[in-house]
């Protein structure tokens, strides 16, 4: 990958998603192992945010300096992107300055534009379309609790049209995965680009489903998956995703329905933040939404593996995009 960027997954081939992911395993392990051979040593990063983060930003200021690079956080109010200035004179200037950039934002031709005038390889770390760099973790995660990805079976219960399951259904199809994506009618993907994706997953041994009943469709499933019930930019929209999600919502007795809860064939996973007790603002009063908590603080639970794991997969698309990852 050196000098490319990464918009979506569909910017890499099956074989560089799974070297990737191999990837993101030796550098873990070298980080377990507290080695720090500067693989990308004097690069510079742009961390350019139109939205707050947590795992995101510091995923990424943390990859950075264990291997020797520089990360300088852009916020709105640092810069004068798409105010005083044209978003191709920033990815410009910023091109002629950092080594790469990672942005995250909300329109997705904003990163789109950012990799056409910047010259440098360019990171999606989260639009309103897709989130790449969240599956990568997700799939080294699932990698690391059964030794493969493919044959697995994944059900996504929740808003089925969201950046984060779109990109999910990208990597599942890429590894010959089985992924149902289990939503309301009024919140399911494009049934064209299902199909489109059905195609490429059955190509390599999986297969990619939309159902609306979440007993059904977690039959069978190896991995149970939610997100939060409206995403940033979607918090007008709560009391309407309220009522329609709450049948999705994650509980013991669902991944009891997978068959796999007791012979130790099951993970849950959620990319974070979750509402899952009554320790937040929003959940203080109504309680849980898209997960329980007997659910997230279970012992098949990987949540906090998988927002470690963002450290890796991201420390992996740096060093293939602009390190040395040939002494790896």
């Amino acid at each position: 990958m050196r000098g490319r960027s990464l918009l979506t997954l569909s910017d890499l081939t099956q074989e560089e998603l799974v070297a990737l992911l191999e990837l993101a395993a030796r550098l873990k392990e070298r980080r377990a192992q507290a080695r720090r051979d500067g693989l990308l040593a004097y690069r510079t990063i742009a961390l350019l945010f139109e939205k707050s983060s947590t795992r995101t930003r510091c995923a990424l200021v943390t990859a950075a300096a264990e291997e020797g690079a520089t990360a300088e956080y852009l916020g709105l109010h640092d810069i004068h992107l798409g105010s005083k200035e044209s978003l191709p004179d920033t990815a410009r200037v910023l091109g002629r300055m950092f080594d790469g950039i990672a942005f995250r934002g909300y329109r997705h031709d904003t990163v789109v534009q950012l990799a056409r005038y910047a010259g440098i390889p360019v990171w999606n770390a989260l639009t309103d379309d897709w989130h790449p760099t969240q599956a990568l973790a997700d799939l080294q995660t699932i990698r690391e609790k059964f030794g493969t990805l493919r044959g697995l079976r994944i059900t996504y219960c929740g808003d089925g049209r969201n950046n984060v399951v779109k990109s999910l259904i990208l990597g599942a199809a890429k590894c010959g995965m089985h992924l149902i994506d289990c939503t309301p009618p009024e919140l399911a993907p494009d049934p064209q680009w299902i199909d489109e994706i059905n195609r490429c997953a059955q190509a390599a041994g999986g297969s990619i489903r939309v159902m609306h009943d979440p007993v059904a469709a977690v039959d069978g499933a190896n991995i149970l998956y939610t997100d939060v019930w409206a995403s940033m930019g979607e918090e007008r929209q709560f009391q309407e995703r309220l009522q329609m999600l709450r049948p999705y919502q994650v509980t013991m007795a669902l991944a009891s329905a997978t068959g796999n809860l007791e012979n130790g064939r099951l993970i849950f996973l959620h990319c974070l933040p979750a509402f899952h007790n009554h320790d937040t603002d929003v959940t203080r009063e109504i309680g849980p939404l898209e997960v329980t908590d007997e659910v997230f603080e279970s012992t098949f639970s990987r949540v906090f593996d998988q927002a470690e794991n963002r450290v890796h997969t991201i420390k992996a698309l740096m060093v293939a995009s602009l390190g040395n990852e040939e002494v790896v």
